[in-house]
């Protein structure tokens, strides 16, 4: 038996490492689109385009962490069902609790695996995105240093310029500023550079027109210019600091002392909760996916028919308890002492996964004869 434990855990770890690889690819290129025409549209590199696709991959992976462990268990089964190889154990002796155990191993590992993300990794990569992100938003020069198109760095200016030149030097440059009510400014240059003063940071333009717009009273007034300093610091962002939220701590931090931590993010005890008992919920629900997986074909048992029947009451069964979850945050974050409720799918799925393997087992034997008695 050990040697058949260690055996279906190695085609369940196997075969979870494949769903895991394939559905994180699906999501990532889906995500990925986005964030490309994103970062290198506000031209960055493809390397802050790579660093910020890692950073976003361990909140990726928690979303496919337990469908990649219900299909492994669902697959697994199915096959080991198909080749009466469990219908073999079964016939040696081996009742379905212990046919369970291997499942039992590899639920337990996903758990795990699911407990390292939601603890450690996604704070931490989420803490360190938002840093990445708050330095790009303050990095207005790179955000300007695009040939071609017209950008938006901030609410009520549009920058463009035609090319940009080995050595730095922009050409033939647009800028709109429509960030005064009353005013609308529209500045052309042929050549500009970029100049960093001190903390600030200036646009030098170069033989250009200045063009302004009273609203008021609808007067254009009109400058040429030999040269002409724009200060573009007011586009930048000023924080230097990223403001502390809840996605951002480890879990320790968050076990202790609510009433002192809501106050000093601006938060309320309810979010604390919510936030520090999902991270527990959601790997517990691993666990019950591998579970429920199994125990739901195998009430099936061999048939040459398949058990796709049971395959899709095991799938309906995932989708009804993790619809549920979502549906359980809301007393929590209105009242902290509610935390329990987020664990009430996990809860209900042992439930059931204690039933399916009492049917499969001797149980089901027993309500074969009680039916055969009053038919």
């Amino acid at each position: 038996m050990v040697k058949f434990d260690r055996y279906m855990l190695s085609q369940l770890l196997w075969l979870f490492g494949f769903f895991a690889l394939v559905l994180v690819a699906v999501f990532w290129i889906n995500q990925a689109v986005q964030l490309f025409d994103r970062l290198i549209g506000d031209g960055q590199t493809a390397l802050v385009f790579l660093e910020f696709s890692a950073l976003g991959l361990p909140r990726l992976i928690t979303t496919v962490l337990p469908i990649a462990t219900f299909a492994a268990a669902v697959y697994v089964t199915n096959r080991m069902n198909n080749e009466s190889e469990l219908t073999v154990m079964q016939s040696t002796g081996s009742s379905p609790w212990r046919l369970a155990r291997p499942v039992a191993v590899f639920g337990l590992i996903s758990a795990l695996m699911m407990s390292v993300l939601s603890h450690i990794l996604v704070p931490a990569a989420s803490q360190q995105l938002s840093e990445r992100e708050a330095e790009i938003s303050r990095n207005v020069t790179s955000r300007l240093l695009t040939e071609g198109a017209f950008l938006n760095p901030t609410r009520g200016v549009t920058f463009y310029t035609r090319a940009i030149g080995e050595d730095g030097v922009l050409q033939d440059v647009f800028l709109a500023d429509r960030r005064a009510p009353n005013e609308r400014v529209i500045y052309t240059a042929a050549e500009a550079y970029l100049i960093r003063n001190g903390d600030g940071t200036s646009l030098i333009m170069v033989d250009g027109l200045a063009q302004r717009l009273a609203t008021s009273d609808n007067r254009l007034s009109t400058a040429k210019f030999q040269d002409f300093s724009f200060d573009i610091s007011p586009l930048m962002s000023t924080d230097e600091q990223v403001a502390l939220s809840l996605q951002f701590l480890r879990t320790d931090a968050l076990l202790t002392n609510w009433d002192l931590l809501a106050t000093s993010l601006g938060t309320t005890t309810g979010s604390i909760a919510e936030e520090l008992h999902s991270r527990f919920a959601r790997a517990a629900f691993c666990f019950v996916t591998a579970m429920i997986g199994f125990a739901t074909l195998l009430v099936g048992g061999y048939s040459r028919f398949g058990v796709w029947r049971e395959i899709v009451i095991a799938f309906l069964l995932l989708i009804a308890l993790d619809g549920m979850r979502s549906t359980l945050s809301g007393p929590v974050l209105a009242d902290a002492r509610m935390w329990p409720i987020l664990y009430t799918p996990s809860v209900i799925g042992l439930a059931l996964i204690t039933g399916l393997l009492w049917v499969s087992s001797s149980g089901g034997l027993k309500l074969r004869r009680l039916r055969e008695r009053f038919t």
